[in-house]
């Protein structure tokens, strides 16, 4: 079942030990925004879908970030969450994974649940099984009058 979080209230996500952030809920209109972000449109075609990935983190995070505890400077000053420092938090590999996890990752669920038929038995998506027999002598063809 589908259930809807009618108060769109900002929740707070563990990432690591000690490192959390608030995030907005992840909307349809963040989603789109995200998508047609300057960053996002600017990752070349030839660019591989990690690149592609990073960008898009990097830009949804830019959007839906609204505080975060346990985050600092080099000398250990707690640091507000601008754009430069959020992009710099995704590029730590164990927050990049728990971000998408956490928060990218539910969003999408829904998006795989509606794909959820069987794949074409032929064409692009061959995969479904076959549910005949194969048979055990080769059918003789009928002769032509």
């Amino acid at each position: 079942m589908l259930t809807l979080d009618l108060t769109n209230a900002p929740r707070w996500h563990d990432l690591t030990p000690g490192v959390r952030v608030q995030l907005r809920p992840l909307t349809t209109a963040l989603m789109v925004a995200t998508r047609s972000d300057p960053a996002v449109e600017a990752v070349p075609e030839e660019a591989s879908d990690e690149e592609r990935a990073v960008a898009f983190a990097k830009a949804l995070a830019r959007r839906a970030v609204l505080g975060w505890e346990g985050i600092g400077d080099a000398d250990g000053n707690p640091i507000d969450p601008t754009p430069e420092a959020i992009d710099a938090l995704l590029d730590v590999w164990p927050i990049f994974e728990a971000f998408q996890l956490t928060y990218v990752s539910k969003g999408l669920l829904l998006e795989q649940e509606k794909n959820a038929s069987a794949l074409s038995p032929s064409g692009p998506s061959a995969g479904a099984s076959a549910t005949a027999k194969p048979a055990r002598k080769r059918a003789k063809t009928a002769r032509r009058a």
